[in-house]
């Protein structure tokens, strides 16, 4: 009886609503998305095969951009097709398991961004602090570890969320009132408690997020020690000078990922929420978007490769 229960009360599947309240805006909206969708998709897929293909770009600061790009590209597709079905089409429908594997991998990848931008932050305190032993150090070997270390510490935390969703009661309709499965979205839709889904959320995003920044801000704190304690002007800004994409890509990635994080966590009677949903969707596009742009203009090496690439073999490096 109580397994017939626990059935009756596991939904079929949801209904995804868009942006409650913009529904009359939902093609405006869609329009700007679909158009940083297709920049991330060309810019990281662009990217992935420039670092795979130039042998200038096989350095360890190159191997964690296409990580970084890969993780991007896979990101924004697991959330902005479905997306874009819902504004344009109506098609609001998701299967319950389908809805959990998109929650999985929304929470996955996200957690897997937050520490390739900490392995890059390692990597440019190695390439600053310790210039002589930095192909030592950074040997293919340990970027390969390092990857997959922070693949399977994000898999490890995310998969109880699947777990603690999927266990919950449903019988309070159909309804998420967002564009993709979140986490919490898809719980609070529940008639039961969800007091452990926040509090494990909460304690993953110590886990994941705060321990990167961290780890961010001590390679930093470094990485500042050692070029100020430079004597030349020049040598200064040409080591602070390579970790200025880097930080552009942190400072879009976080300013974002705070807010969508403070608003589902204590701001959701202050933030109207079509505004939260809008917010959360660009915490999502906007780093896939903007990261191959900057690194791209910043990075001297890739807008060579770009211009050799163009051109053919008319251009080399210098």
């Amino acid at each position: 009886m109580s397994g017939a229960n626990s059935s009756s009360l596991t939904p079929g599947y949801f209904i995804l609503h868009g942006v409650p309240g913009l529904e009359a805006a939902h093609i405006w909206i869609s329009l700007p998305f679909c158009l940083m969708y297709i920049i991330a998709l060309v810019g990281n897929v662009g990217l992935i095969y420039l670092i795979s293909h130039e042998e200038a770009l096989h350095r360890p600061m190159y191997y964690f951009l296409a990580l970084l790009a890969s993780t991007d590209v896979t990101l924004c597709t697991t959330t902005v097709p479905n997306m874009l079905c819902i504004f344009w089409f109506n098609l609001k429908e998701i299967d319950f398991n389908a809805c959990l594997v998109q929650m999985f991998l929304v929470h996955m990848l996200t957690g897997m961004e937050s520490g390739v931008l900490m392995l890059m932050a390692l990597d440019c305190y190695v390439a600053i602090c310790y210039p002589l032993h930095y192909a030592t150090i950074l040997t293919n070997p340990v970027i390969a570890k390092a990857g997959l270390a922070t693949f399977l510490r994000s898999v490890m935390l995310i998969i109880p969320f699947t777990f603690l969703t999927k266990c919950l009661p449903y019988c309070q309709g159909h309804l998420i009132p967002h564009t993709y499965c979140d986490h919490m979205s898809v719980a609070k839709v529940s008639c039961g408690n969800v007091k452990v889904n926040a509090t494990y959320g909460l304690m993953v995003a110590l886990l994941i997020g705060a321990f990167d920044i961290c780890c961010i801000s001590a390679s930093y704190t470094m990485i500042l020690r050692a070029v100020v304690s430079l004597s030349s002007a020049d040598a200064r800004y040409k080591a602070f000078s390579t970790c200025t994409s880097h930080i552009c890509a942190i400072v879009i990635t976080y300013v974002l990922a705070f807010f969508t994080f403070f608003t589902h966590q204590f701001g959701g009677h202050i933030i109207p929420h079509h505004i939260h949903i809008i917010v959360a969707n660009l915490y999502l596009l906007l780093p896939p978007t903007m990261n191959p742009i900057v690194y791209g203009v910043k990075t001297k090496q890739i807008w060579e490769g770009i211009i050799k690439f163009l051109l053919g073999d008319k251009i080399g490096f210098t």
